[in-house]
């Protein structure tokens, strides 16, 4: 049995037990036994900890013995003595394992909305922002050791994890921490690089997961900071554990038409990974079906989702991804397309089963698809759970003041002026203004940094220019618009001629897969027509 499953002979008594370690076998497994009252009962749980005494898992593991056992025992008699044979299998420690979360390239496909911001800074659902969702998951599965690494526009990103996760807002790290690495030059030829992919980014820091803070930490965690979804991480490590894997991967099911979008692996009867395939199609794409029951998916779904994809979410344990990053591949940029692909030739990957609502926040169409889809009823992902809660920037701004105004199926976020509008299927995002007989449908409104007071309103107005929000009897539909937009009066937008891709930055709008993007702080003139 491999580290973390124990066979333990012992008689369970109420005195005080004495541990007699009998075997150890390279820190893999060990039996111990224990000498006490001829009592014993079916079932009971040994402790809560191991005993000092019990030395597993090679040189040094008894110190990280801060882990609960839960036990699975059976009793047998052995010359007219009752003995309790107990397995015992250790539940992971979130304090062993660091995430790293990673804040992503250029984003280009999300341009205009990276323009002058990190992916995972971007705003979704009204009032969060991307890095939200992975950084809440870590803090709801205990994990409250976290790194950010950044490099393109991190300016937001940097300002919003201080304001949402420092030491004084109510979420408590306690002996954690959350660190943001931003890409810098260090000495030497190779030091003058900046981050030339993820696996780059990682190898650059690597020498963190050896400082004294992270002494204990078996194992690291890999994100990406611009997917939507609410995960156990532990569950995950825990899996990662029991199996014995080198490297696990977090892999989702999915069904015929989308399978050529993703990259595919192919596993064994065991869930062991085998090779990998980048968006195949035709007798490809059918040479990548899999049977996933035997990753706990039901026949009924496994008929209808035989595939299943990476969701670019690992866990390594610290010693492979060390010797993975230095020694073996150098020279490799890229988890998903370099490392992962030829560790599976060479080390035991396996595949972690996440049967729910997951998505790549990755283009402009799948960040406005996400964003609408929060409006569905019942949606698919919500960020309405008690138990377990999106985190964000604290604001102090006022509720919402609706008048007069017809909303249906919408998320309107707090801080918002509505006066006598319709709004539907769409999101209205922090501090937005609406004037009156606007008509917003399928629309994505990220909201504002700041408000306007209503004599600067009146100034504006007065001067013949444009105030943050949406002016007088403007029509907008399918559009996206971002912060501190400037929206004037008799405006449409609408995209009528169905334009596919357009860049018109003079006029302060771009047009992405039939989406109309605002851009940030631009002004959209009375009466303009889009």
């Amino acid at each position: 049995m491999r580290l973390g499953t124990m066979a333990l002979a012992a008689a369970a008594t109420g005195q005080y037990c004495h541990w007699r370690q009998n075997h150890i076998n390279k820190g893999n497994c060990a039996t111990a036994s224990c000498n006490g009252s001829k009592t014993a009962f079916f079932g009971q749980q040994v402790g809560s900890a191991y005993s000092p005494g019990l030395w597993i898992g090679g040189q040094g593991a008894h110190d990280r013995c801060r882990r609960s056992v839960v036990s699975v025992s059976l009793l047998t008699e052995v010359a007219k003595e009752s003995t309790l044979q107990t397995v015992e299998s250790s539940k992971a420690d979130p304090r062993t394992v660091v995430s790293v979360i990673l804040g992503g390239g250029a984003g280009t496909r999300l341009f205009p909305l990276t323009k002058r911001r990190a992916k995972p800074a971007v705003p979704i659902g009204g009032a969060y922002r991307l890095i939200d969702v992975p950084m809440s998951n870590c803090i709801n599965s205990g994990i409250n050791k976290v790194y950010i690494l950044t490099q393109f526009n991190s300016a937001s990103l940097n300002r919003h994890l201080a304001r949402a996760y420092n030491f004084g807002n109510g979420v408590n790290f306690g002996d954690g921490f959350v660190e943001v690495l931003a890409a810098t030059q260090r000495p030497g030829e190779m030091g003058k690089n900046w981050f030339q992919g993820t696996a780059d980014a990682v190898r650059q820091f690597a020498w963190l997961f050896e400082d004294a803070k992270n002494k204990d930490v078996d194992d690291i965690l890999i994100l990406s900071g611009d997917h939507l979804y609410r995960m156990d991480y532990m569950d995950f490590v825990q899996k990662h554990r029991d199996s014995g894997a080198d490297i696990t991967i977090s892999s989702i099911p999915i069904d015929d038409s989308r399978a050529s979008d993703f990259g595919l692996m192919k596993i064994d009867d065991k869930g062991q990974v085998l090779y990998f395939s980048e968006k195949p199609k035709g007798g490809d794409l059918k040479a990548m079906v899999v049977d996933t029951t035997v990753l706990g998916l039901s026949p009924e779904d496994a008929k209808k989702k035989p595939y299943i994809a990476s969701m670019g979410a690992y866990v390594f344990k610290k010693e492979i991804l060390l010797n993975l990053l230095r020694w073996r591949f150098p020279t490799a940029n890229d988890f998903g397309s370099e490392i992962i692909p030829a560790s599976a030739k060479e080390y035991f990957v396996k595949a972690y089963l996440f049967n729910d609502y997951w998505e790549d926040i990755g283009t402009i169409k799948s960040f406005f698809d996400a964003n609408l889809a929060l409006t569905a009823q019942p949606p698919k992902f919500s960020f309405y759970d008690a138990r377990k809660p999106i985190y964000t920037s604290p604001r102090n701004v006022p509720p919402t003041k609706v008048d007069n105004c017809k909303i249906v199926d919408s998320i309107v976020s707090h801080g918002c002026f509505l006066q006598n509008c319709s709004v539907e299927h769409s999101i209205i995002g922090i501090r937005s203004r609406i004037g009156s007989d606007v008509s917003l449908k399928d629309a994505v409104m990220l909201g504002a940094d700041y408000y306007e007071t209503d004599a600067e309103v009146a100034s504006l107005l007065a001067e013949g220019r444009v105030p943050i929000g949406i002016g007088q009897n403007t029509k907008i539909r399918n559009c996206i618009i971002d912060k501190n937009a400037r929206i004037g009066r008799n405006v449409t937008i609408n995209n009528s001629e169905n334009i596919k891709e357009a860049d018109r930055t003079e006029d302060g709008f771009y047009i992405r897969s039939g989406i109309t993007i605002i851009i940030k702080n631009s002004t959209i003139k009375d009466g303009l027509v889009i």
